[in-house]
């Protein structure tokens, strides 16, 4: 029964995308969970300060190595030559993943080592007691990028072959891992060093997201097998691929660490709210924007591999289009309801007034990227899939290079009393009197970088494809914008209504409100679509209702 169903293939792009959302949307929930866990046992003070930038080192091997470099390269080089050669597919997997082993465990030991000297870099406005606490911190948790890393080409192999249950488990599993951490083995430490239980759970969790997904790779066809072979032609066009791309997720890991470094310099508790920010607003996009494109990216690997343009265009309009359908109202929603949210899943013990404000109005600004955010996937997918991963490089680092400075000026103006700082005072509805509001420029900085990298990178597609059904797109998105301000209106009449009849002083109250005002949204949002024919909708029933 368990062999079964974790060997289960998904037929249709559709359907594995809501596959994928689904369980990321449980991996997300379980990721609110434990965000509320760390907030009610820690708030936003030095503690998930401390633990947030101790994270930033294994996430950095994790982000330039695993899902910068490897898997990008890896599936389509994967799929065209198991087309040609299966015995060949699977010598290349073994290969890359002995590969792979070999420079994760160079690469942490060197970590391990030198931990303290490069922890002075990301964290310079720590204390000197601080920056000692990060060490072990960061230590135990460099475990987690080697499993990952090992995790992340089976996933590899898996998505190649539609398998994508078990794939979808393995997130789900990491937070349950880490959820544990937090109940159960926070306890066992002493109050100072209780975050440790949490650097635990990190490795409990990588353990479950590698072990989930090595029978079903076997399922597959894989076969481990121990050898090396530097010479292997197509491992050598997966690092030729690769390099591009280390450039451009080196630059975004690079970025995270700038933010990290200028948040250790503002007011204590700035980066766990940029993080818990980051971490909600992460919920819709990976639901909506990284579950089409990972579902896309094999048949996009497949399109190009047989030289089919039209199936391509194809599939990369429908994805875009049903990424615009879906994110647009949930973009409008969310910052509509963004002080609901942060109460609802971070308001809770240790976690005070002014950090919700703070990262209620990081959620809002970060809601305006949320289209671009999602889309970015979808577009870097579409290079990826035709072997070329040199543009969004271009694309990632002009936009990161952008950010950082962005980063530097918003801080500056966001500082002392001026325009500027009274402008999001009031749009964002904070109080006058909250003394600090400068970690809100990571957001904002954020929200016009990746507005930037989403044009580079249609204007590169458009440059290489000639067209790629951009009227199509276009009329679809006149009735998914006509539709979503029309469900934001309904949404904030619902809330002026429930805000007159309920307390909205406990988690029951806010929690209606925000039930009360996703669905009457949800509502006018299916009807109006309806009303204006959107094949959009039309598909997305489908696809639940075949299956």
């Amino acid at each position: 029964m368990i062999k079964r169903i974790l060997n289960k293939r998904s037929n249709t792009i559709t359907f594995s995308a809501v596959l994928i959302a689904f369980s990321v949307g449980v991996s997300a929930l379980l990721g609110l969970l434990r965000d509320r866990l760390l907030a009610g046992n820690f708030g936003a003070g030095v503690d998930l300060d401390i633990y947030f930038a101790a994270f930033r080192i294994p996430d950095f091997v994790y982000g330039v190595l695993i899902t910068g470099g490897i898997v990008a390269a890896f599936l389509p080089v994967f799929a065209e030559t198991f087309e040609k050669n299966e015995k060949e597919g699977w010598k290349l997997a073994n290969n890359v993943l002995n590969v792979l082993c070999l420079i994760l465990f160079c690469l942490g030991s060197l970590l391990f080592i030198f931990a303290p000297l490069v922890i002075r870099i990301i964290a310079p406005g720590f204390t000197d007691a601080d920056r000692e606490f990060m060490v072990p911190l960061t230590r135990i948790m460099m475990i987690s990028p080697v499993l990952l890393g090992m995790s992340s080409l089976f996933s590899g192999v898996l998505q190649y072959f539609d398998r994508f249950f078990a794939y979808s488990l393995a997130p789900v599993l990491y937070n349950i891992g880490i959820i544990f951490g937090i109940i159960f083995l926070v306890p066992l430490f002493h109050p100072e060093k209780a975050i440790m239980g949490v650097a635990a759970g990190v490795v409990i969790g990588s353990i479950l997201h590698f072990a989930i997904q090595i029978f079903p790779a076997k399922f597959s066809g894989f076969s481990y097998k121990w050898f090396i072979d530097l010479k292997q032609k197509e491992l050598k066009r997966i690092f030729h691929l690769i390099i591009p791309r280390f450039i451009g997720q080196f630059a975004t890991q690079i970025n995270l660490i700038v933010i990290t470094a200028l948040g250790s310099s503002l007011a204590a508790g700035s980066i766990s709210v940029f993080y818990f920010a980051e971490h909600l607003q992460a919920f819709p996009v990976r639901i909506i924007g990284v579950a089409f494109a990972v579902a896309a990216f094999p048949a996009f690997s497949r399109s190009f591999a047989s030289k089919n343009k039209e199936m391509f265009l194809e599939h990369f309009s429908m994805v875009v289009r049903q990424v615009l359908f879906l994110i647009i109202p949930v973009s409008i929603a969310v910052f509509l309801l963004r002080a609901q949210i942060v109460r609802l899943v971070l308001g809770t013990g240790a976690f005070g007034w002014g950090a919700t404000q703070l990262t209620a109005a990081s959620l809002g600004v970060f809601s305006f990227s949320f289209f671009a955010t999602a889309l970015v996937h979808v577009f870097v997918r579409a290079f990826f899939s035709f072997q070329d991963t040199r543009t969004p490089v271009i694309a990632s680092v002009t936009s990161m290079t952008f950010n950082v400075v962005l980063s530097f000026l918003f801080i500056w103006a966001l500082g002392f009393d001026n325009f500027f700082r009274s402008f999001f005072v009031s749009f964002l509805r904070l109080e006058e009197l909250l003394p600090h509001i400068e970690v809100i420029a990571f957001p904002l900085a954020i929200l016009f970088s990746t507005i930037l990298h989403l044009l580079l990178l249609v204007f590169f597609l458009k440059k290489k494809m000639g067209f790629f059904k951009e009227r199509e797109i276009g009329e679809s998105l006149i009735r998914i914008i006509a539709s979503s301000f029309l469900t934001g209106a309904v949404i904030f009449a619902s809330l002026r209504v429930t805000g007159t009849i309920l307390d909205v002083d406990t988690f029951l109250d806010v929690f209606i409100q925000i039930i009360v005002a996703f669905c009457t949204g949800l509502l006018v949002y299916v009807l109006t679509s309806k009303a204006l024919n959107s094949p959009e909708l039309v598909r997305t029933v489908e696809s639940f209702s075949k299956r």
